[in-house]
């Protein structure tokens, strides 16, 4: 949880709409899933430990549904054993830093349109859970 509070943090200082635990159409689902201005959409795949790395053959699933794959982590997981194929992102909790970019892999126009009705579609219905809720939601402006 700390490590996805970090990276939602500086994503959304960045101007990108975050979503936590996204499904997607493989049946997985996403630890994050970033949308950005000019429509790019980033999966975060969070790790909270080596064993937690070693556990996880998933990942390269998640290529399919973005355009750009960064792993996550905080400063006691060792940086050396995620692939530099994928982004990495080191989080303490309160903020975080892109340590290395991403490579682009642009998705296709029909994957990027489902994604992108899929990010919406959720984040509709959780916020209108959350105001069912009687949770007060502030009222963003991503433009």
């Amino acid at each position: 949880m700390l490590v996805r509070r970090g990276v939602q943090r500086l994503f959304l200082e960045m101007g990108l709409a975050v979503m936590p635990e996204l499904s997607l159409a493989s049946g997985r689902r996403a630890d994050l899933v970033a949308l950005s201005r000019s429509n790019e959409i980033w999966i975060v795949e969070i790790k909270s430990s080596l064993e937690d790395w070693k556990a996880d053959n998933k990942w390269p699933i998640y290529r399919e549904h973005c355009d750009r794959l960064f792993f996550a982590t905080h400063p006691g997981v060792p940086a050396h054993v995620f692939p530099q194929e994928c982004g990495f992102i080191l989080s303490d909790g309160y903020g975080a830093e892109i340590i290395r970019d991403a490579p682009e892999h642009k998705l296709a126009s029909a994957t990027r349109k489902a994604m992108t009705l899929r990010f919406a579609r959720t984040s509709a219905a959780r916020m209108t859970l959350a105001e069912l809720s009687g949770i007060d939601l502030p009222e963003t402006d991503m433009e």
